[in-house]
């Protein structure tokens, strides 16, 4: 029981440097679609009590491209991955948060470039292998209303829509100098809004680079040093669908490594009286 009590101890400690951040757009009859898509339904079926017991229960259905969700190689590649084909392995990473905030309030048509890349890596170091790259352009804030989100106001109308995106000079630089598991956006597309042909997407459905769109809040967590989640359905024969992605956040490491200490200091406090323990069950 002591022993059980002390790695409880360890495990609660380790986790107490820990946090967990939503960065879903929630799932609603306000989520964001690309036009000519099926709006969101969602359908009461049971809620109440039979007088023995509460029940709820409800139906929905939704499209695959809309609010927070994952673009499958398939989408845009013939022969890519669809969901359910994708490893689960590709899905959980290191984050790479790549800020533009800045050059997006100048040009709302701004693409992530080359040079945004590189100096994030002045900065950080080299973009890690399987990394979770996103763009942060501060474009979540827009979200739910279709006239920001798609900055336009006529939002049935693609050709009118002004949001960033990737340039494809930087996501072929990404497939060809860095090994990384997912690209991703805080707006309705990884390719910006004016795009026509979707390059970025069809590069990244070649090389079954996993694209995720609408993520939110990422000013809540740091630029690098985060782990990623990319929750997706399991749909099957799916082109994408809605995700839960949410990242995992170590705290101030000099603060873990005092909280560590000490924490080892009890650790080998109750040790030092395990021996005393048994004297006192023996008596």
């Amino acid at each position: 029981m002591l022993l059980a009590y002390i790695i409880n101890m360890v495990i609660l400690g380790t986790s107490q440097g820990m946090r967990v951040v939503d960065l879903t757009q929630e799932h609603s009859s306000s989520t964001i679609f690309w036009p000519g898509n099926p709006r969101y339904n969602f359908t009461i079926l049971s809620r109440g009590s039979n007088g023995s017991y509460w029940y709820e229960g409800n139906s929905f259905a939704t499209a695959e491209h809309g609010g927070t969700h994952v673009d499958s190689p398939a989408h845009f590649y013939e022969g890519g991955w669809r969901v359910q084909q994708i490893p689960m392995k590709k899905l959980v990473e290191k984050g790479v948060i790549i800020n533009v905030k800045q050059k997006t309030l100048i040009d709302p048509d701004y693409r992530v470039t080359v040079e945004d890349l590189v100096n994030y890596e002045r900065t950080y170091g080299p973009i890690p292998d399987g990394a979770v790259v996103l763009m942060n352009s501060g474009w979540s804030d827009k979200y739910p209303n279709p006239n920001t989100v798609f900055n336009t106001p006529t939002p049935s109308d693609p050709k009118t829509f002004h949001f960033p995106g990737w340039h494809e000079n930087a996501t072929a630089w990404l497939m060809k100098n860095r090994n990384i598991n997912i690209m991703g956006v805080d707006t309705p597309s990884n390719d910006y809004g004016q795009a026509k042909v979707f390059p970025t997407h069809v590069l990244m459905g070649k090389h079954n680079i996993i694209g995720v769109e609408n993520v939110g809040f990422l000013d809540k967590i740091p630029e690098s040093g985060s782990t990623i989640c990319v929750a997706v359905l399991k749909l099957k024969d799916g082109s994408g669908g809605p995700a839960r992605v949410f990242a995992i956040v170590e705290e101030n490491k000099e603060v873990l490594a005092s909280c560590s200490e000490s924490l080892l200091s009890e650790v080998f406090l109750m040790f030092s009286l395990i021996p005393l323990v048994h004297r006192l069950i023996g008596q």
